[in-house]
């Protein structure tokens, strides 16, 4: 199974009505991109054969932010559920053999690893399907991994059809699926529509599989957080703030002082060396590229800029394509240059 191809599928063609809003829900920005970027990142390393989006609500602002990824877009005229939206790439996917990896693209938060844990278990146990889990601290609005007494996934109960017992499992869908492109596309064929919502969930492989005698594993990803779903100015704001704090986890970790984390925004791009001391209120973005033994003071701002080592940049400070040499600047020293 590993000398096989993979395929990625990232469904991106809902309204997301909750955000009250005119724009499509992936092209919400939360740390300086679009949300479907921040999706495609993670989904990079992987280095598929293809990837596939799936487009609907708003496609061409949506293609438009993806005319620079090497992506090929499918295309959902009407949203009528996750196993129609799947459907919707069947003529660029069926018949291709390998293994599809679907994912949501209001999922932010997804990393790397997690996603190569799961295909890995996938490939281990020459399953048919394997699905990601989580267990949130509150299970509310999410659906129920149903599994027998041995701990096997037997289907998932989305929570508007779920029973009050249902409702007590607290292990939930975390909407990533690996399943095999020859099962995939056939089994979808069999999903109906009898449910609340009346819509084709991809959830009903599951049970499908089971009942086929397919072999199902899951696994439950370790930190809950990474499977929010962003539905909601409020999750947005969540979502943003989580990136940020592993943002800046990973700076303090490699030597850089942040007086105060949870008030500095620094973009995934910018290079920062130890010893570098930065003051709360504090945006760095672009291609930023920051010495060692620096110093930048509260509200600061910069944007591709180059600070040579031991560069002191003053308070409330606005900076574009500056290049910064050693020592204290004055406020107006070395803002925008040409």
């Amino acid at each position: 199974m590993e000398n096989l191809p993979l395929y990625l599928l990232v469904l991106a063609a809902g309204k997301g009505t909750r955000m009250r809003s005119t724009r499509a829900k992936v092209l919400h920005e939360l740390f300086f991109a679009p949300m479907i970027d921040h999706v495609l990142d993670a989904v990079a390393p992987l280095r598929p054969a293809e990837t596939v989006v799936v487009v609907g609500h708003q496609r061409r602002e949506v293609q438009r932010v993806l005319a620079t990824r090497e992506v090929k877009i499918a295309v959902q005229e009407e949203q009528n559920g996750t196993a129609h939206a799947v459907l919707a790439a069947a003529d660029l996917l069926a018949g291709r053999p390998g293994t599809t990896l679907i994912l949501c693209g209001d999922t932010p938060l997804i990393r790397p690893q997690t996603l190569e844990n799961l295909l890995a278990i996938h490939g281990r146990s020459a399953a048919s399907l394997s699905v990601l889990s989580a267990r949130p601290r509150n299970p509310f609005g999410y659906g129920r991994m149903v599994c027998d007494p041995q701990g096997c996934l037997l289907r998932i109960v989305e929570e508007k059809d779920a029973s009050e017992a249902e409702k007590e499992i607290t292990e939930v869908n975390a909407g990533v699926y690996c399943v095999a492109n020859d099962f995939l596309f056939q089994v979808l064929g069999e999903v109906g529509s009898d449910n609340r919502q009346n819509e084709m969930y991809l959830t009903d492989i599951v049970e499908i599989a089971v009942a086929a005698g397919r072999t199902v594993r899951h696994w439950c990803c370790p930190d809950a957080d990474e499977m929010l779903g962003v539905n909601s100015r409020v999750e947005l704001a969540r979502a943003h703030a989580l990136l940020q704090q592993r943002r800046n986890r990973q700076l303090m970790e490699s030597g850089v002082t942040l007086l105060q984390p949870e008030t500095a925004l620094i973009a995934q791009g910018v290079e920062i060396g130890p010893d570098t001391i930065i003051a709360p209120g504090v945006e760095i973005s672009g291609q930023t590229r920051i010495g060692p033994g620096c110093r930048i003071d509260s509200f600061v701002k910069l944007h591709d800029c180059i600070l040579e080592a031991g560069a002191e940049i003053p308070s409330f400070s606005n900076l574009h394509g500056a290049r910064v040499a050693p020592g204290r600047q004055r406020g107006e020293e070395g803002r925008k240059m040409a």
